[in-house]
Formats: C-alpha cells, sequence, structure tokens
C-alpha cells in the first residue's frame, strides 16, 4: 500500500480533489473533518479547549484560534496526538488497499509527513485563494487574509508532487491523473 498524504493551503482546492480522488476509487481520509468531530464528540478537547463554552460553534472557535497564537497552539496540542493516532489506524485497516489517501492542511505543520511515501500539495494563487475562501466561509477580505497568511507556503517545495489548481474542473482531473501516472 501507498500511503500518500494530500495538502495545500486554505481555499488551494483539496475538496475537489479529494472527491475526484473518491470517483476514480481511492480510499481518502479528511482529517479536516475528522478534527471537526473531535472538536465535536472529545471530552477532553472540549474541557480544555472550550471551557465553560463546550456549545461554541466551529465558525466561533475559529475566529478564537485565527487570533490568538496559544489558543491556536493548545488546539493544536490535543489534537495532533488523536489524529496521528487515527491516521495509523486507517492505515492498518487499510492495508490490503492499493493506496490510501490521508488530506489535511496540516499535514507538515503537525509534523505527519513521516507517515507518508508521498507527499501531493494542492496550490493555487492567494487572490484565488482569496476569493474562494471569502464566498465559501462568507467572510469579510481581511478575516479571509488573517486565515490565509496563518498557514506557512514554504511548505510547498517539500512535497513529491504539485498539483496547481487556477483552472478548470477538467484541467484539475488531469493534473491528478498525471499525479497519479507518477505514483504508480
Amino acid at each position: 500500500m501507498i500511503k500518500i498524504g494530500l495538502t495545500g493551503n486554505i481555499a488551494s482546492g483539496k475538496s475537489e480533489v479529494e472527491n475526484i480522488l473518491l470517483k476514480k476509487g481511492f480510499v481518502v481520509v479528511d482529517l479536516d473533518k475528522i478534527s471537526h468531530q473531535l472538536l465535536e464528540k472529545d471530552d477532553e478537547i472540549k474541557k480544555k479547549i472550550l471551557g465553560e463554552f463546550e456549545t461554541l460553534k466551529r465558525t466561533e472557535l475559529a475566529k478564537i484560534v485565527f487570533s490568538d497564537l496559544n489558543k491556536k497552539k493548545n488546539l493544536e496540542n490535543i489534537i495532533y496526538p488523536k489524529l496521528k493516532e487515527y491516521i495509523i489506524n486507517i492505515f492498518e485497516i487499510n492495508k490490503d488497499k492499493k493506496a490510501v489517501i490521508v488530506s489535511g492542511a496540516l499535514i507538515y505543520e503537525a509534523g505527519f509527513q513521516d507517515l507518508f511515501d508521498k507527499i501531493i500539495f494542492i496550490d493555487s494563487k492567494k487572490e484565488l485563494r482569496l476569493s474562494r475562501l471569502m464566498k465559501r466561509n462568507n467572510i469579510d477580505k481581511n478575516t479571509a487574509l488573517q486565515r490565509i497568511n496563518c498557514q506557512n507556503d514554504k511548505n510547498k517545495t517539500k512535497a513529491d508532487i504539485i498539483i496547481e489548481n487556477n483552472s478548470d474542473i477538467a484541467t484539475l482531473n488531469n493534473k491528478i491523473d498525471n499525479a497519479i501516472a507518477l505514483l504508480f
């Protein structure tokens, strides 16, 4: 089995790539969704991060962690070990598959890169990401820029394959096919 990490900055198109890979028959795990589930269900996270705000919505939590680096770091220190354990379990469960793709925006920041045989980075122009993020999350430009600027663009250079996502779905699909050909 090939263990593939799929990453990229916010609003680069990872979700669209995930959907295309699922349609091609790959096992795809979205760490962002798993993180959200942990935030909703994990008592340790609720107690240590949310405190008295146990019913805090993800959008409200995002405002807190994107504006306070200490709170962001506290959340990461709790959630990253749980996600790492989850990834290892997913690989074990799917060991008979040709490949397992784990998608997450923070693969490098979390130190997960060593769990993978190959890493694909989805990249898009900053202006396009800004537009997508404002539209997708219904947020203003300053808030979107704050979130975009929290991420490290240098991680792109560490990836094995970079897919530029600045065009249409057909072009993206072709680029994914080319990336898959390089992996197998």
